[in-house]
């Protein structure tokens, strides 16, 4: 199991949900990042959401399969809050991923 701060990928159903319920528990921002290895703009973005994971400890960082939640481009950064999607961003956009963080790391 990952400590805070640190990306936790999951890459099972069990796993997805084991980690979704102690979001929803914690009541924390969880930041779950759609990617695939074949994705460059991923690649370019995923040493930067580390770092992200290991200033912000208070928030989950996830990694994650895109089906179930309908993605159709990668990267792309889903916000829960307690179990709910509160926002969204497509893309390797480093300064609009750290602007959704603040807004929703309340």
């Amino acid at each position: 199991m990952a400590a805070e701060g640190q990306v936790i990928s999951c890459h099972t159903v069990a796993a997805w949900n084991d980690q979704l319920l102690k979001g929803n528990e914690s009541k924390k921002l969880m930041v779950v990042d759609f990617t695939a290895s074949w994705c460059g703009p991923c690649r370019f973005i995923a040493p930067f959401l580390a770092e992200l994971a290991k200033r912000l400890p208070v928030v989950t960082f996830l990694k994650s399969v895109a089906k179930d939640w309908n993605v159709e481009a990668m990267p792309t950064f889903v916000f829960l809050k307690e179990g709910k999607l509160v926002d969204k961003v497509v893309g390797a956009k480093r300064d609009e991923l750290q602007q959704t963080i603040a807004k929703h790391n309340t």
